[in-house]
């Protein structure tokens, strides 16, 4: 069963110290994935391959662990308490910088699905990334793709680092409770909190990367951003593994491209309609768009991707980065194989 209220970032570390304790058997009967918030909607295709028994399909036992931020999950993985993360792609190519190799075997999307929020009590002041000097920036995690992707619209913008603070803030609630008490001018979060900011009337709409062609606009090409990613030398250790779980994400993104926001709201755990169901379809509609439908990285994205890190990060500045050790299309491919044309 998916988990779901929100688990500790201690229970994932508490699980892993186990993992590392119990022996090879109980690493290879279970598969832990955690996501970096399974309430969002950029991260959907995880719950709902979980929802929709894919998973057991495949004969594979697996669990999902919740995180605030992408960042805490690539922690994980790398500390090796779990097998996978649901994270951005954006991740492969900061830890490569950092002489880390992860690798994404399954491309959920093919733009970030994240919209840049402004109080609305700032609107009129806030009126493009250029106006972000001297404002306070809500982001999810430092160091986590929210936060990488607000760095660069503000470089984009004209501003360098230090015309502004960032503020790590999380997402739904947190996120929400930032902008009403006035902590952040702005931040970056997505479906379904853009969608209740928006009902609230506190906040408005300053950038949207819902879709291909929004993403393209505000950051110069394609984005690939939800995928799954799994440690390198795990693909390679564990290819049987890694090949069901591509299977069962593929089918997830053939099933939501072949079905509309209603049937697969409703597969959903009710819990993350956050108490409004039409608001949720509604978000869903609007940005379902941004997921892959076969589970390939989009042309051009790696090297979008990169320019927009360059643009700001220190740590990838300089290094030399092989875009093909972020990413394998051989799982997907095969997958295609195996599940033949689509339905």
């Amino acid at each position: 069963m998916v988990r779901h209220h929100s688990r500790s970032l201690a229970c994932a570390i508490a699980f892993g110290a186990v993992l590392a304790s119990s022996g090879a058997a109980l690493a290879e009967d279970k598969i832990t994935i955690i996501v970096g918030g399974m309430e969002k909607q950029i991260y959907l295709p995880a719950v709902l391959t979980q929802q929709l028994g894919y998973f057991k399909d495949e004969g594979l036992d697996v669990e999902l662990l919740n995180s605030r931020a992408g960042v805490e999950a690539e922690n994980e993985l790398i500390a090796g308490a779990v097998q996978g993360v649901v994270g951005f792609y954006d991740h492969t190519v900061d830890l490569q910088a950092k002489g880390k190799y992860i690798q994404t075997i399954v491309q959920f999307s093919q733009a970030p699905g994240e919209v840049e929020m402004v109080s609305s009590k700032l609107a009129d002041q806030i009126k493009s990334p250029a106006d972000f000097k001297g404002q306070t920036l809500g982001v999810t995690g430092l160091g986590s793709s929210t936060d990488f992707l607000t760095q660069y619209l503000a470089v984009r913008g004209g501003l360098k680092a230090g015309d502004y603070t960032l503020l790590p803030v999380g997402a739904g609630n947190t996120f929400i409770a930032a902008v009403k008490q006035e902590q952040i001018a702005a931040g970056m979060t997505t479906e379904p909190t853009i969608g209740q900011l928006l009902k609230t009337g506190d906040a408005k709409i300053l950038v949207d990367m819902r879709t291909p062609e929004k993403t393209a606009a505000a950051l110069g090409g394609p984005y690939p951003a939800a995928s799954f990613y799994v440690q390198s030398s795990w693909a390679e250790s564990h290819k049987e593994e890694a090949q069901k779980l591509a299977n069962a994400f593929v089918k997830t993104l053939r099933y939501i491209s072949s079905h509309s926001a209603e049937e697969i709201a409703a597969l959903i755990p009710k819990d993350y309609y956050v108490g409004d169901k039409d608001s949720y379809v509604r978000g869903l509609a609007e940005g379902k768009a941004m997921f892959t439908p076969d589970g390939r990285m989009p042309d051009g994205g790696p090297q979008t991707v990169l320019k927009v890190l360059q643009a700001f990060s220190k740590n990838v500045q300089g290094k030399e980065i092989d875009l093909s050790k972020t990413y394998t299309t051989e799982f997907v491919d095969a997958a295609a194989k195996t599940l033949g044309s689509a339905q």
